[in-house]
């Protein structure tokens, strides 16, 4: 298990070495043609901020050679709000006094049938954290519902057991993302006091549950900010490289959510000084140039949370998969649209706009790039 493997790492020694990075180990990492975890610190670092456009080369240039010029389009379908844990930068939180909602068969059937108009093939399906609420035989029965209909059903909810995870690929999921939040574990227990969530060895060993289960994907991410960005994306690099030797048949995507101040602020009692760093987006630039001259196989994925003006920039940068037009509360496309948002978007263009943004770059737009047939029986 990866939390075997952590047991190993320092938090601390860990943000010392990146922090401690020279111009040299800099430019020794872009001059590898196989970089160790070592080189992608460096490239993290506060002293590869001047090799930014040099990084930003090659990551475009990696990425046109592994992906072409394509770009994924996906979009959450949040099914509830449900949620028996308390995270303190959640809207979701249980100790938040919101209207719970949980949507019907009908009322999936009726979001998908709006997905579907919209074009959308992948779609990600979203709940809040309530075994009792959304558990496997809700999940089970939202996956029979719809896997008619998109060719490509992902989820993100809260982590299971194996022989759960098993039983849902077999009924058609084909994706699980799970985020750590932060593998920094005291902060970890700041900011999820209550709740299953509130056992970091249970999460942390999430995607070796989903490895020995089958699952085709698995996305990984920390909440960028919540503690030291840099750190926690060298632990997400460290828990890929693990992934990848353990679980080599299974495909690996990383998710850049970043924290923002309008995130967490108006959360009862919490402040700006409670979490680590907000990134600025030149350091995500370089975050995700960093993870593509790492990795050259690692999907990258970018989320409606950034600004429209970053997404169009990002997209010969590395990013090979991006959502557009989405909503974040459950029944948000046609059932109740005007309900409580789990964060707010930045982006607000449709995707008819963000493919005709995706082609105006020179990239083809894709909303299928997957099929069950094609798994090898």
């Amino acid at each position: 298990m990866f939390s075997q493997v952590l047991t190993t790492y320092s938090w601390a020694e860990a943000q010392r070495a990146i922090h401690t990075k020279t111009a040299r180990d800099v430019e020794r990492a872009l001059a590898s043609t196989d970089r160790t975890l070592a080189d992608f610190q460096a490239l993290i670092s506060p002293a590869a901020a001047p090799y930014l456009e040099d990084m930003a080369r090659q990551s475009h240039f990696l990425t046109q050679q592994r992906f072409g010029k394509t770009m994924q389009l996906y979009a959450p379908l949040y099914l509830s709000n449900e949620c028996q844990n308390i995270c303190t930068y959640c809207a979701f939180s249980l100790d938040n006094k919101i209207r719970r909602r949980t949507l019907t068969d009908e009322e999936i059937l009726r979001e998908a049938d709006a997905l579907k108009a919209m074009g959308y093939e992948h779609v990600l399906l979203v709940t809040g954290e309530a075994n009792q609420t959304v558990g496997v035989p809700y999940l089970k029965k939202a996956i029979q519902l719809l896997r008619e209909q998109f060719a490509h059903l992902s989820m993100e909810v809260q982590p299971l057991d194996q022989p759960d995870y098993a039983e849902l690929v077999a009924e058609g999921l084909h994706t699980v993302l799970v985020y750590q939040e932060t593998y920094d574990q005291e902060n970890y227990k700041k900011h999820h006091p209550k709740g299953k969530k509130a056992n970091f060895t249970y999460r942390v060993e999430t995607p070796d549950r989903l490895g020995r289960a089958g699952i085709y994907k698995i996305g990984l991410g920390a909440l960028l900010g919540l503690s030291d960005w840099r750190t926690d994306s060298f632990f997400t690099a460290l828990h890929l490289n693990y992934l990848e030797k353990m679980y080599w048949k299974t495909r690996y995507s990383i998710s850049f959510p970043r924290l923002r101040p309008i995130d967490v602020l108006g959360a009862e009692g919490v402040t700006s000084r409670d979490f680590g760093q907000c990134m600025t987006d030149r350091e995500l630039v370089q975050l995700i140039c960093a993870y593509r001259l790492f990795n050259r196989d690692v999907e990258l994925s970018l989320s409606t949370r950034e600004s429209p003006r970053f997404r169009d920039h990002v997209i010969r940068l590395g990013i090979t998969s991006i959502s557009a037009g989405s909503k974040t509360n459950p029944g948000g496309y046609v059932v109740e649209p005007q309900s409580l948002e789990q964060f707010e978007i930045s982006d607000e263009r449709s995707p008819a706009e963000m493919a005709e943004v995706i082609r105006r770059a020179g990239y083809e737009p894709v909303w299928k790039d997957w099929d069950w047939s094609l798994m090898p029986t």
